[in-house]
């Protein structure tokens, strides 16, 4: 069962895979904990500054520990690849998934590399899933302690999203529809119906990734589902729930130095908004329908 399978059942059904980043063992062994609890698929996602940190062999060999143990389907994301050299040293290493992100060069630059990097992971035997990004996303991975304008230019523009994924051999593509990396002071409002234009306008076989969707209005998030996201990033609001319960950990254990217990509270705490998450997305149970 591949990547790209799950997505189109997820299309077709109107739910959406969570994908959630991890830079500890113990982060990504939780991640696969809770899918496995309630019957999801596992996408586990590392950024550049992630995969420096756990190793690119590393991080694979975890990927495969978990299969191992869990027995459910888990995928691993080389995440925001910013470079056509660190996408190909992801798939070398053996990632299931490259995000390259050149979004933030001009189109025909974002093209180039994008298709290069289908192109390499098209030359391996096993079949890898390729996602490429369009339109600007604003922010950062953190509490953000001022607004974000969102520009009419960072949008991803319907008639570009139909080129792109022609042009480059993608299987996903990540969108900008008013949405931004962290939690701002104001809650980020999606434009749905340029959502559903460009799932409309883009090839069924191509699923539409929404990035940044920490701290977005439950709602907002069931409606871009009803109009063709099929996979959705959550990365900030996990962090925000496991430094505090890590802090608060620390507060009434300062004389514990037993690393493992300290963390546990930040664990359940991080455990509670995947559950919250997968829930809203529609993904409880639906390994056992995949087939």
């Amino acid at each position: 069962m591949d990547f790209k399978f799950i997505l189109s059942q997820a299309l077709k059904e109107h739910w959406a895979t969570g994908h959630f980043n991890f830079s500890e063992l113990d982060t990504a062994r939780a991640i696969v904990e809770v899918c496995a609890e309630v019957g999801s698929p596992a996408i586990l996602g590392t950024s550049e500054g992630e995969r420096a940190h756990v190793g690119l062999t590393e991080a694979v060999a975890i990927r495969d520990a978990f299969r191992k143990d869990f027995h459910i389907p888990i995928f691993l994301n080389a995440d925001h690849t910013k470079s056509v050299e660190a996408a190909k040293a992801a798939i070398d290493a053996g990632y299931d998934s490259i995000h390259i992100d050149l979004s933030a060069m001009p189109f025909e630059e974002n093209v180039k590399g994008t298709r290069e990097v289908a192109a390499y992971a098209g030359s391996r035997p096993v079949r890898l899933s390729i996602e490429g990004e369009l339109g600007y996303l604003r922010g950062e991975s953190k509490i953000q302690k001022e607004k974000i304008e969102v520009r009419a230019e960072d949008y991803t523009q319907v008639e570009q999203a139909r080129m792109f994924a022609s042009l480059t051999g993608i299987d996903r593509l990540a969108i900008a529809v008013g949405n931004i990396h962290g939690i701002s002071l104001d809650e980020p409002n999606l434009d749905i119906e340029r959502i559903g234009m460009i799932r409309e306008t883009v090839p069924e076989e191509v699923a539409l990734v929404l990035h940044a969707a920490s701290g977005i209005d439950d709602m907002q998030i069931k409606h871009a589902i009803q109009a063709g996201i099929a996979n959705i990033h959550i990365n900030t609001d996990l962090r925000v729930a496991y430094a505090a319960g890590l802090r608060k950990s620390l507060e009434e254990h300062k004389d514990d130095v037993v690393m493992y217990k300290l963390e546990a509270p930040a664990l359940d705490a991080f455990k509670a908004v995947l559950k919250e998450k997968l829930l809203l997305f529609g993904s409880y149970h639906r390994i056992e329908h995949l087939s």
